[in-house]
């Protein structure tokens, strides 16, 4: 069975333009200025691109800045650590909702 998620996909993103070419003139302008050097160099940014797409789960953009971390000469343990910076963080922020459910047993065990 093939897969929903297509590498070759990929390619097309920027079909959308077809629809409104202003706006995604104005998102790629604004792309390529954020992923330009400034106070963070253009290696880290990737590093951190990639892990926000494993932490949003987004396999166009895991496959798109897997490729450019390696082209750009970043380890497989650099990226490795990078995803997995994004996962603890993830992970965390599960952990940390645990309060919600105390608050809810709380709030019955009061209403008994």
């Amino acid at each position: 069975m093939p897969s929903y998620y297509m590498s070759e996909d990929l390619a097309r993103f920027g079909e959308i333009a077809k629809t409104n070419p202003k706006l995604f003139d104005l998102f790629s302008r604004w792309y390529a200025a954020t992923m330009e050097k400034g106070a963070l160099d253009e290696r880290t940014k990737k590093l951190i691109a990639l892990a926000v797409a494993f932490a949003i789960q987004e396999p166009y953009c895991i496959d798109s800045y897997a490729s450019a971390c390696t082209d750009s000469g970043i380890s497989p343990e650099e990226m490795a650590e990078a995803v997995n910076v994004a996962a603890v963080i993830r992970g965390g922020g599960s952990i940390a909702h645990w309060v919600q459910a105390c608050n809810t047993v709380e709030r019955k065990e009061v209403a008994v």
